[in-house]
């Protein structure tokens, strides 16, 4: 088997006090921690490291690794010295894997625990606790909520059920997307040894609205106006998200025309527009005198709404 330089691991002389020993050790720990780590070898330094600081942090097996003497060199093939009892570690703290064969030889190979303060791998790791041990942060959650156009135009408070039952008041910025994110900082999960709590994250789903269409910022609006209104023009009160409008209809109008209120939209810089297109209704003949109206309509225009259509060539 290889020998182990654990000073040269930690990057430390043979003389540095357990202070020195243990900066290093952190600083080292936090740069190859699995979760956190972009290095290939990662997982195989960061249990190195553990087991350098597991044999120097404690004072009786650093004084029994430094009986085997200063000349030796890491990987240097190595042999335990005649007569090694061993030293037993059963119970300290440990990594949730193996020691190398190194260590194993030199302490007598004993079993692993994963405790609070050890070596465990941790999804959401952030430091150390004043313990020595990893902090844990809390996961983040995800919760739905849904809401009207008015409510994303405006910005309301809305009131959201979270983890525990906890109810929660949410600001819902103006202007929102659909599909957007809230973060509420400090409102997920709870962390352990000392980490901080995860977010909540807050999709936001806009309800399907009879009158607008939301297209991003921009807001479109279907309109009806009456014939002599497509017609001759005029002005007629139409509505938008921030209440109603006098809208001028050019004279000569058709259905699908787009008028375009600019800034009428959703909130945001810029805002976004609102286009009101425009639907030509015909009003119903209930009577003899609106069948005549219509009668005398036929027999006056000379006109064809369908002149322009022609089977495919």
């Amino acid at each position: 088997m290889q020998y182990v330089d654990y000073y040269k691991v930690l990057g430390v002389s043979r003389t540095a006090d357990t202070a020195e020993i243990k900066k290093a050790y952190r600083r080292l720990a936090r740069k190859y921690h699995p979760d956190v780590s972009k290095e290939p070898d990662a997982e195989a330094r960061f249990k190195e490291v553990g087991e350098a600081w597991e044999v120097l942090k404690d004072p009786e097996k650093r004084a029994a690794y430094d009986q085997l003497g200063a000349n030796w060199k890491a990987g240097q093939e190595f042999h335990t010295p005649p007569g090694w009892d061993g030293f037993d570690f059963s119970g300290s703290g440990g990594m949730g894997g193996g020691f190398s064969e190194f260590f194993e030889a030199i302490f007598g190979g004993g079993g692993f625990t994963q405790q609070a303060g050890g070596f465990g791998q941790h999804s959401g790791f952030r430091g150390f606790n004043s313990g020595s041990g990893f902090a844990r942060d809390g996961q983040n959650l995800e919760s739905r909520i849904e809401i009207t156009l008015g409510q994303a135009f405006r910005g309301d408070k809305v009131k959201i059920r979270a983890e525990g039952g906890r109810t929660l008041s949410v600001r819902i910025p103006a202007g929102v997307r659909d599909g957007q994110k809230i973060r509420l900082s400090g409102q997920g999960g709870h962390g352990s040894g000392g980490g901080k709590r995860g977010d909540l994250l807050i999709t936001v789903a806009i309800r399907p609205d009879p009158n607008f269409r939301l297209d991003g910022k921009d807001v479109e609006l279907t309109l009806p106006i009456a014939p002599w209104e497509a017609a001759l023009g005029g002005e007629v009160t139409a509505p938008t998200l921030d209440g109603k409008v006098q809208l001028k209809i050019p004279a000569g109008s058709t259905s699908g025309k787009r008028l375009r209120l600019k800034g009428r939209g959703m909130p945001g810089n810029p805002p976004g527009d609102l286009y009101v297109r425009l639907q030509v209704a015909a009003p119903p003949a209930n009577s003899s005198d609106e069948r005549a109206l219509y009668e005398k309509m036929r027999d006056t225009f000379d006109f064809e709404p369908r002149a322009g259509l022609h089977p495919p060539g």
